[in-house]
């Protein structure tokens, strides 16, 4: 299997459109081209998880944290980046991460936070806007169907647990033909009057390129009657955060040892909260630029990592903070990975890093 087919995959499911103006998300070094057989998951990169990959052969490394965050002027090994860069680039070990692209998904990180919590109802806690756009186009009735179709199985009309939506207005459309023409239907210089189906589906704009792929090609026209609007409508599919239900409620006692046992951890750092909770928010990594959101969002509780000392005033007794670290909160990231290549690449092995990359450690 080529590099470049896997990196198709991810980028699908995590679309690099989605990462934060900061991030460097995306393939950091290695050929496209480069068969792949073996693929090594881990949650950081580092020279211990190059040396890692060197030992078990694998030729591509899939990490959450981005290895590369601030611009390289030099290679010489000065540091820990360009250490673990030297030591990839002479193994032909190539280095992609997905990181906040992943967060921003339905299906990412805090999703599968939230499943491990055992959440129900599991909603975005704060989607995202302005990444939605509108196909607006004209096809003749009997064929409205098969472009409706191809349309829906490149990610058109795509609502929440609904596919394949769509808003139709039937019509008349007229056209004449040039000499050099070559219409599905009507004759050069003759007006032809059609009845026509004026169709409008939702796309993530992320996607724009392939839906026009599939709209000409499904289309019998030769030439496309349509037009694409901006919508500012928010992404209910996209953005940071999520939220749900536990089975039943719990005392503040009783949810941190049901956190601790369902993310095997050893430290919980939390405020106190006397009522019970039911709703839960998380964030894998930094989270508490949500904890408003959390808050409006009547969360009993919000699990996420990196509260500063007067940040957790800020509860104000409203809501548990539970600040879980941030590799903890982050750990099962590779079980994303691991379900998502392992389903679409069944004849590659897959194998989970060994080493822990946490440099945050606990004195008990």
């Amino acid at each position: 299997m080529k590099l470049s087919e896997i990196v198709q995959v991810l980028e699908a499911f995590a679309p690099l459109s989605l990462q934060e103006t900061y991030d460097n998300a995306g393939l950091c070094c290695g050929d496209l081209v480069t068969e792949i057989s073996k693929i090594l998951v881990s949650l950081d990169i580092t020279e211990e998880v190059v040396n890692e990959a060197i030992e078990t052969n694998c030729q591509l490394i899939i990490a959450h944290h981005p290895v590369i965050f601030k611009p390289l002027k030099k290679i010489t090994g000065s540091n820990y980046v360009e250490k673990t860069l030297l030591k990839a680039i002479k193994n032909n070990i190539a280095l992609y991460t997905s990181h906040t692209n992943l967060d921003n998904i339905m299906g990412g990180v805090n999703i599968k936070i939230a499943e491990k919590l055992g959440l129900k109802n599991i909603l975005i806690l704060q989607p995202l806007n302005n990444n939605l756009k509108n196909l607006t186009f004209f096809v003749p009735v009997e064929n409205t169907e098969d472009v409706i179709k191809a349309l829906g199985e490149a990610g058109a009309g795509q609502i929440g647990n609904y596919k394949n939506c769509s808003f139709q207005v039937t019509g008349k459309g007229s056209f004449t033909p040039n000499e050099f023409a070559n219409p599905f239907l009507g004759q050069a210089f003759k007006k032809e009057v059609v009845e026509e189906n004026r169709v409008e589906m939702i796309f993530p704009s992320y996607l724009e390129s392939q839906i026009m792929n599939a709209l000409i090609n499904s289309h019998p026209y030769e030439e496309v009657a349509h037009y694409i609007t901006n919508l500012t409508n928010v992404n209910l599919e996209t953005g940071s955060g999520a939220i749900g239900d536990l089975d039943k409620e719990l005392t503040s006692d009783e949810f941190l040892l049901h956190l601790k046992s369902s993310l095997n951890l050893d430290t919980i750092r939390h405020t106190i909260f006397k009522g019970k909770i039911n709703k839960v928010a998380v964030c894998g990594g930094s989270g508490s630029f949500l904890l408003k959101k959390a808050l409006s969002s009547k969360a009993d509780a919000f699990v996420s990592a990196d509260f500063k000392y007067h940040e957790f005033f800020d509860a104000e007794n409203k809501i548990m903070i539970a600040d879980i670290g941030h590799y903890e909160s982050e750990f099962y990231t590779k079980d994303v990975f691991f379900e998502l290549l392992t389903k679409k690449f069944p004849n590659i092995a897959i194998l989970f890093s060994t080493v822990n990359t946490n440099p945050v450690k606990y004195y008990c």
